[in-house]
């Protein structure tokens, strides 16, 4: 630095010229660092001349110096402000405790509660804070009823098992089932053929094309089921004896 000052010391103007313009940059920026800062022209009017104003380098060190000292009281000022962040709170709830303090030592707050003159209106409760307890109190006792019946319910609730199924095999063991009564509720109702009519003494052939003849059909339009065919012997036939009517069918077992 100090042989390049002694050799441009007389010259007002440095020119540099680079391949590129970031070396001029780095250039500019290593002259700023150094504390050498491009010439400044002041405007002319229109009555004056231009003049050129030469601009002296200042020295590093002593820029060194100068942003040393800033950098200092900024820090200084860092550390007042906060110290007075900290304690103008605590000053300010320091004097108030103090004259508190002060005015109750006195006497001076029994003095004015007597001139007051119906001191219990002071503890009195006032109508809204009323209210809002009878509420609050109102709320608790439901809730608390409430509870005790919920309580009380799932003590006397006694959950059992379902019972198993009953085994219906003896009824089909034991025979037909007994005819249900007209008129009487509930159960499967089961359909079975109507009975055979008497038949005359006669023929076995006669007897034959008697069963084979449909019978006649129910009001609603439907033809009516052809009755099965029965070979009977021809001593019961040639006696008179009438058939015996069929037996009612089996009734299904109910599913439990």
């Amino acid at each position: 630095d100090v042989f390049i000052r002694n050799i441009y010391k007389d010259y007002k103007q440095l020119e540099l010229s680079a391949s590129n313009l970031d070396e001029v940059d780095a250039w500019k920026a290593s002259f700023l660092r150094a504390g050498v800062y491009p010439e400044k022209e002041k405007p002319a009017g229109d009555n004056e001349t231009v003049t050129e104003i030469e601009e002296t380098s200042v020295d590093p060190q002593l820029e060194r110096q100068v942003e040393t000292i800033r950098n200092l009281v900024d820090s200084y000022m860092r550390i007042v402000t906060k110290t007075i962040r900290d304690l103008v709170p605590k000053a300010i709830m320091f004097l108030i405790v103090n004259k508190v303090s002060e005015f109750l030592r006195d006497g001076d707050l029994l003095a004015n509660l007597y001139q007051l003159g119906d001191t219990d209106s002071l503890m009195e409760e006032s109508q809204l804070e009323a209210q809002k307890r009878e509420e609050m109190f109102r709320m608790y006792h439901a809730c608390k009823e409430a509870l005790k019946i919920i309580g009380e319910i799932n003590m006397s609730t006694m959950s059992t098992d379902a019972p198993p199924a009953v085994a219906s095999d003896w009824l089909r063991s034991n025979g037909p089932s007994p005819i249900p009564r007209p008129g009487m509720g509930g159960g499967l109702t089961v359909q079975r053929p109507a009975p055979m009519p008497p038949r005359p003494t006669g023929n076995v052939q006669d007897a034959s094309s008697l069963v084979n003849r449909p019978l006649a059909g129910p009001p609603g339009g439907l033809p009516a089921p052809l009755l099965p065919i029965r070979v009977h012997n021809n001593s019961a036939v040639q006696n008179g004896v009438p058939p015996r009517i069929p037996d009612r069918p089996q009734k299904p077992s109910r599913p439990y």
